[in-house]
């Protein structure tokens, strides 16, 4: 497999994409591409990407199969630092980042550090917390990875940064809002419809599985819930999605449910091979 000619790629790509062949699975409107997101990236052209829904190695050791994800943080910031500058070159200047970054307990900086890192490149327009699991009474919904400690509590959210090269870029509020609670509020207020803004803490729960394999043995994964929100949230009909750290697709099966353009870039040949069965079973 190799990258197509200019005419035929899936944004548009500069000349050196020319130079050397990489692996390549198409799978309607979903590109994904083996290798390394630094090699590829400097392939795209400026400012062609509408949307970029990532979560990148959060450098807290997780067993990764192609990945060694225990870098000295110095050097994990300046490898982010150099992926954050070539997603800002390939976005365009309305478009949207949204970096999914977790930390634990006994390294709760790593997520604001990245951040940060990022903040050199763009502009921090929203900072959602992403609920995965949530107590409310005596009811417990949704999942986390239990801990057992005396000093730390039950980690249960992360960090979902929304990047853009301003902060000035409208999104679509509505198209991921809920109803009103109160139902006089739709014409004291003058709106139009019954649905207002959901706010920065999104509830997302992982759905329950029995094994490893359902979750596609990858042992960082996300809901594809999340990244579909985070698509219909910037408010781009048919928008070029990319994601660097495609993982095993969840991003790619997101555009592909909303009828986008998606473009995928995957170190680990095993994951890369079920992200593309993951597309082809949609």
């Amino acid at each position: 497999m190799h990258l197509r000619e200019p005419e035929h790629r899936p944004f548009e790509h500069t000349p050196a994409a020319r130079r050397s062949r990489v692996a390549e699975w198409k799978v309607g409107e979903q590109r994904l591409y083996l290798g390394d997101c630094l090699e590829l990236l400097p392939r795209l052209a400026d400012n062609v990407v509408d949307v970029v829904v990532t979560s990148p190695p959060y450098n807290l050791g997780i067993a990764y199969r192609s990945y060694e994800d225990s870098l000295p943080r110095t050097e994990y910031l300046d490898w982010m630092g150099r992926v954050a500058a070539e997603l800002r070159r390939v976005l365009k200047a309305d478009g949207s980042l949204f970096l999914n970054v977790g930390s634990t307990n006994a390294d709760p900086w790593v997520a604001a550090d990245v951040a940060e890192t990022f903040r050199k490149h763009f502009v921090l327009q929203n900072h959602i917390i992403w609920v995965k699991s949530i107590s409310i009474g005596d009811d417990t919904v949704g999942h986390f990875k239990p801990i057992n400690s005396r000093r730390f509590l039950n980690h249960s959210h992360e960090a979902i940064y929304h990047f853009t090269t301003e902060g000035r870029t409208e999104v679509d509020r509505l198209a991921v809002g809920v109803p009103f609670k109160d139902k006089s509020n739709i014409a004291r207020w003058g709106h139009v419809r019954d649905k207002r803004c959901a706010g920065d803490v999104w509830f997302i729960p992982y759905r329950t599985v029995q094994s490893k394999a359902q979750k596609f043995d990858h042992p960082a994964g996300y809901p594809v819930e999340l990244a579909e929100r985070c698509i219909r949230l910037h408010g781009v009909e048919k928008a070029k999605v990319l994601d660097p750290f495609a993982g095993t697709g969840t991003t790619l099966v997101a555009a592909a449910i909303l009828g986008c353009q998606g473009l995928g870039f995957e170190l680990d040949e095993e994951y890369a091979r079920t992200a593309a069965a993951r597309l082809k079973s949609l």
